[in-house]
């Protein structure tokens, strides 16, 4: 069975079973500041877990991409060497949020697992591990499903804890856990292990294909244990191991999908097509990494998830390097993946050319830092030392991205050792570094557990609303007074709450019947999925949880910010259009000043394209469009071909705005009636942010006035200036300002040139005599470096026989050079005089031996190392 029924199997069953087939979600999570990549099948319904989000389904299955490359879960240092470790893998899961529990999810998974119409694993061929006191689920595995007693094992606390195991699951310190239930195969008595629980335990005989946790308590920091009203289920199955499970391979880079891969990894490598190479299934397994995190959205960095990708990259390219391939070969395996996952995962077909020209060029620029790597390598290694340094190895690793084991092939082809202790200790440092900055917090500032917020400002610029929950410092108050600083929560709500890039609104909160309470709110953020905090001080009065009030936002302040926020959609539209399809949108910020787009482009954006844009969007502004929002189904939406953007979270149903048939993206923020209302748009700035991202800023309607009013200022200001007949004459003003300058600039280098003619004249002679040989050193007023290094060079021609040093402050820094005439360069080189002059006032130089020049930053000192230059020259000659 392929890998690809395996996992459309998986779903119809559960789908059969009453769950709601759910999309992956990104490999980013954009919303969660705990997580650097999603890891797991339950990641995108962990705020359904905790209680922050609802969903208008009780159950779900998914197949997730996960990866598993840095901060708490690293896999990466062991892919290519163990039969199952992977960066990126598919997680098949199915979840119940307070709906069925552990005997449904237990006989689900036996039945799919062993039933020929689904799996039909051998019954024989499989043992159940159980939580040490979870007898409840002993007896459903014991007594309804069969499984004989000494198939099941109970597993305690055998990590050192209370609670500590590995048949029992902590979402964190805190929150929700329980026990869990694991089902492994068997692969036989050839190969060596033993089962769970066991000394041989580690073997590869017996290996975890699911795993069921039971979300069963809360736990608190006291430690205490307390039932969850609602217990939940959250199941994991690796379509890798099941995979190989059912294709009789026992590595998971023996299955198909991998076979496909590696033997496309050897073409591209010209080495021959072999599952026993590593080399070959690292890259196998990296292409899948690299390519679907490109895809959503990750960009190639030096820190965050962009550091952890290009580290994965390449470590692609240095295996490809080990195979002797030292030419561009991985971008060309993303074609070879887009055809084993391109159904599954349509993302790698419609972005397949912005990830190769992402991998492309990023091979380009490793090819570079082996070059700087070798550098730094050869500085550390030129007094051959006996060994190397393993903060150097850690270093040439960790920031240069040059592979541990090419230093280590040179220092051995240089009988120099590597203090590979001292690296792996900087190495466990970085790790402990990653753990501790991704442990899992609880979201949230303030705890809510009341009612949602009901939105209703798409059509209401007020409403009548009742406090629910009150917040002061954080903490939840009964009334604010006077002065005091505070969230406010409604039930209902114009105000709409920051998100999708669009800043919340801000206005005003008063207390209905006479009683003159005011709250001013200054910003509104979402303190659950559904629940609006209004930020502000109570200006005056006294509010009052259950308080009857009126919500009103500033009217002003919103339609500014819709019409920015509408101008991003059709700027979007028209970067697609002028830039190409590869543009996706990286990041944004709408507010009522401007808006602020980031998007994936390899090169700055041309004044002509600029141009270009401005018009595509100020054409459909023109034509007045109306502009309509829709909320359908998420598939629906996908299928109708809506654009999603960059950091929403999607819910099933989504809220689809159209404007025309220009512009489909999902949206949730607030937006004008007709794109004629944005008025004009203008790019304002236009700039890259990060490798292969470019930002454009850019202001609309009241803003765009007051921007092209502020031009018109400075034009009229740059006329005066210059004396022009009105603003068209400003640029043949300043045409005419710089050919007077180039004719001036000329004028003063020919000045120059006798200046320095006639003070070299001078200066030979009043030269000091050394022997025969005659010394100049002197400091030199009004000389740029091009007339420093004339005066030297006309000097150099007058003394025959001897030396010179001549200084000039520029800008309150000190330029120097040296000469020393051919005769003597064989006692005195012009470097080692100008280096004794610019080390004492904390520069440096170099050059010939007959002509130096050098810098120095501390000229306090230029007199005293002048004067000193006469005893070190007569010391030398």
């Amino acid at each position: 069975m392929k890998t690809s029924e395996i996992r459309q199997k998986y779903l119809d069953f559960f789908a059969s079973k009453g769950h709601e087939v759910v999309a992956s979600s990104s490999l980013v999570p954009w919303e969660d500041p705990t997580l650097l990549f999603t890891n797991a099948g339950m990641n995108q319904f962990k705020d359904v877990f905790l209680g922050f989000d609802k969903r208008p389904y009780s159950r779900a299955t998914t197949s997730q991409k996960c990866v598993r490359a840095g901060g708490k879960h690293n896999d990466l240092e062991n892919v290519g060497y163990t039969a199952r470790h992977h960066t990126f893998f598919e997680m098949l899961g199915n979840f119940s949020f307070g709906d069925y529990f552990k005997h449904d999810a237990i006989r689900y998974a036996w039945e799919f697992l062993t039933d020929p119409k689904w799996l039909g694993l051998p019954k024989e061929k499989l043992m159940v591990t159980v939580y040490a006191s979870d007898d409840e689920a002993y007896e459903i595995w014991n007594k309804e499903i069969g499984v004989p007693a000494d198939k099941i094992v109970r597993i305690g606390d055998n990590k050192g804890a209370p609670y500590a195991s590995d048949n029992f699951w902590q979402m964190g310190d805190t929150g929700p856990c329980g026990p869990c239930t694991e089902i492994f195969y068997d692969h036989g008595a050839h190969i060596w292990g033993g089962p769970p629980g066991s000394p041989e335990e580690d073997g590869d005989r017996f290996i975890e294909i699911w795993n069921n946790v039971f979300m069963q308590f809360n736990r608190t920091e006291d430690g205490t244990m307390n039932p969850l009203p609602k217990p939940s289920v959250d199941t994991g199955m690796g379509l890798e191991r099941i995979s190989a499970v059912l294709q009789g391979v026992h590595a998971n880079y023996e299955i198909d999908l991998f076979q496909s891969l590696i033997r496309a990894a050897a073409r591209e490598t010209s080495v021959p097509f072999s599952l026993d190479v590593p080399s070959l299934k690292v890259i196998a397994d990296h292409i899948r990494a690299c390519a679907f995190l490109i895809a959503d959205g990750v960009v190639p960095s030096n820190d965050g998830r962009g550091y952890v990708l290009r580290r994965i990259i390449r470590r692609a390219i240095r295996h490809g390097y080990k195979l002797g391939q030292k030419g561009l070969f991985f971008h060309k395996l993303v074609a070879d993946l887009a055809s084993e996952m391109g159904d599954a995962y349509p993302e790698l077909r419609i972005r397949q050319a912005q990830i190769e020209d992402a991998l492309k060029a990023e091979e380009i620029k490793f090819a570079e830092t082996l070059d700087k790597g070798m550098g730094l390598l050869e500085s550390a290694l030129k007094d051959s030392p006996k060994e190397l340094g393993g903060e150097t190895v850690f270093k040439l690793y960790d920031t240069y991205g040059f592979p541990v084991d090419l230093t280590a092939d040179i220092c051995r082809e240089r009988e120099i050792g590597v203090d590979m202790e001292g690296f792996e200790r900087e190495m466990n440092a970085q790790r402990e570094r990653a753990r501790a900055a991704s442990t899992f917090k609880m979201a949230g500032n303030v705890e809510y557990s009341g009612a949602d917020t009901c939105f209703e400002g798409y059509a209401e610029h007020s409403s009548e609303a009742r406090v629910l929950a009150l917040y002061k410092d954080g903490q939840p108050v009964e009334a604010l007074a006077a002065g005091d600083e505070g969230i406010v929560v409604l039930d209902n709500t114009p105000f709409y709450a920051e998100g999708g890039g669009q800043v919340g609104d801000v206005g005003e909160i008063s207390v209905t019947g006479g009683v003159g309470a005011l709250f001013d709110v200054t910003d509104t953020q979402k303190i659950q999925a559904a629940v609006f905090g209004h930020k502000g001080v109570l200006a005056r009065g006294a509010l009052k949880v259950g308080d009857e009030v009126v919500a009103t936002i500033d009217l002003h302040n919103r339609l500014a910010t819709a019409r920015n926020h509408s101008a991003t959609h059709l700027l979007h539209t028209a970067l697609r259009h002028v830039l190409g399809e590869h543009v996706a949108q990286k990041g944004s910020l709408v507010t009522r000043e401007r808006t602020r787009f980031d998007f994936s482009h390899g090169a700055a954006v041309t004044a002509d394209e600029i141009a270009e844009i401005e018009r595509v969007v100020n054409r459909i502004v023109a034509h007045n469009v109306d502009v309509s929002a829709t909320v359908m189904p998420y598939d629906d939406a996908m299928k109708a071909g809506a654009t999603g953007l960059f950091g929403e979270k999607y819910g099933d149903e989504v809220r689809v705005l159209k404007m025309g048939e220009h512009s489909m993206e999902l949206c949730g923020g607030t937006h004008v009636n007709r794109t004629g209302d944005i008025g004009f748009f203008k790019i304002v700035s236009e700039g890259g942010i990060a490798a292969g991202v470019r930002r454009i800023e850019a202001v609309t309607g009241e803003g765009a006035v007051l921007w092209a009013q502020a031009q018109d200022a400075m034009l009229k200001d740059a006329a005066t200036a210059l004396k022009a007949q009105g603003v068209g004459e400003v640029v043949t003003k300043i045409g005419a300002l710089q050919s007077d300058l180039k004719a001036l600039e000329k004028e003063m280098a020919k000045l120059k040139v006798k200046l320095a003619a006639a003070a070299s004249a001078e200066l030979a002679e009043n030269a000091t005599r050394i022997g025969d040989a005659k010394l100049i050193v002197s400091e030199l007023e009004g000389l740029d470096n091009a007339g420093l290094k004339e005066t030297a060079e006309k000097l150099k021609d007058r003394i025959g026989s001897g030396a010179l040093v001549l200084a000039t402050q520029i800008d309150g820094k000190v330029a120097l050079v040296a000469a020393v005439t051919a005769d003597l360069t064989g006692k005195l080189k012009a470097g080692e005089l100008v280096n004794f002059v610019a080390q004492q006032l904390g520069g440096k130089g170099g050059g010939r031996p007959d002509f130096a020049q050098a810098g120095a930053t501390d000229a306090s000192g230029l007199a005293e190392a002048l004067a000193s230059v006469e005893a070190f020259v007569g010391g030398k000659l």
